[in-house]
């Protein structure tokens, strides 16, 4: 229900903004970047039709500035996606605004799966993220959301995608209140936190949790049983299921997405079932950007299947 999606603003010591509730769509996608670059255009493409005009502003260069966004821009954006030719990978930052964290976002980090870097990995995937503040999900509703999260699914040969509530906040921002936010996200269980070039690096073919909205491709949904077993193992009247072309499907796991407050009491047996068929097939983190600790980020990944 849209009550339960709490308004949460995170600033560091000199009141900048660094992180804020908002929706984030996620997809890994075991290919390499040439074979999934159209696509992904394309779902940019996408994406800026469906949110205002000039929500986007400011891209990454290859030099690590911040740039705006004008005709040139568009040009580097789309030679990196579309043209260049060498490498091992591509990564793309477009965001709302580059002082503070907004809540429009878009991020793709496509590698080349047999590049020397890469080709001992079999955990690399090529993966793509967009963003949206609450605003937008409250103005246009969640069927909206749900539509084009679909569409968007549609493009992309996704092994696992989700939808979320979330921590929205360029290029880890959030680390300037980290102590404010490990709190924060110890009470809203629904709210996610991610860097998709961390996931993307080491996720493969696994899943990373249970979501609102869960996109399950193969492998994994012939691990867990196809459709059918998914639906002997989540009869509850909230949970939907709808199939995609190439043996995928979406599970949604209500009308809107739940933060999970445990400040309240919260019901939702659905996540929590979801999570605990998830839980063999979750992916292990490698790096410490959630936390010097890395068992923190496991119990964190985790938490849904306490």
């Amino acid at each position: 229900m849209r009550e339960n999606i709490p308004v949460l603003r995170l600033r560091d010591k000199s009141s900048t903004l660094v992180a804020r509730d908002g929706v984030v769509l996620c997809f890994f996608m075991r290919r390499s970047h040439q074979e999934v670059a159209p696509a992904v255009w394309r779902t940019l493409q996408a994406y800026l039709r469906a949110i205002p005009p000039q929500s986007l502003n400011w891209y990454g260069s290859d030099e690590g500035d911040t740039l705006p966004l004008d005709d040139k821009g568009w040009e580097h954006i789309r030679y990196q996606l579309l043209e260049r030719p060498w490498g091992a990978e591509w990564i793309v930052e477009l965001e709302e605004n580059s002082s503070e964290g907004g809540g429009y976002l878009f991020e793709y980090d496509g590698r080349k799966l047999d590049a020397p870097i890469f080709s001992h990995d079999e955990d690399s995937t090529s993966g793509v993220a967009f963003s949206f503040p609450t605003e937008y999900l409250l103005e246009h509703g969640p069927a909206h959301l749900r539509t084009l999260a679909l569409d968007l699914a549609r493009e992309l040969p996704f092994s696992f995608g989700y939808a979320s509530l979330a921590f929205v906040s360029p290029r880890g921002r959030w680390y300037a209140a980290r102590w404010e936010l490990l709190g924060l996200l110890s009470r809203y269980l629904g709210m996610d936190l991610y860097r998709l070039g961390d996931t993307s690096r080491v996720i493969g073919t696994r899943a990373r949790g249970a979501y609102w909205l869960t996109f399950l491709g193969q492998p994994l949904l012939g691990q867990l049983g196809g459709i059918e077993g998914l639906r002997q193992e989540l009869p509850f009247p909230e949970v939907s299921f709808e199939p995609l072309e190439g043996e995928r499907v979406l599970l949604t796991l209500g009308e809107w997405p739940d933060a999970i407050d445990t400040a309240k009491e919260t019901y939702v047996p659905q996540y929590r079932a979801l999570a605990h068929l998830l839980e063999p097939f979750l992916y292990e983190e490698r790096t410490g950007w959630f936390s010097l600790d890395k068992d923190n980020l496991r119990r964190w990944l985790r938490r849904l299947c306490q």
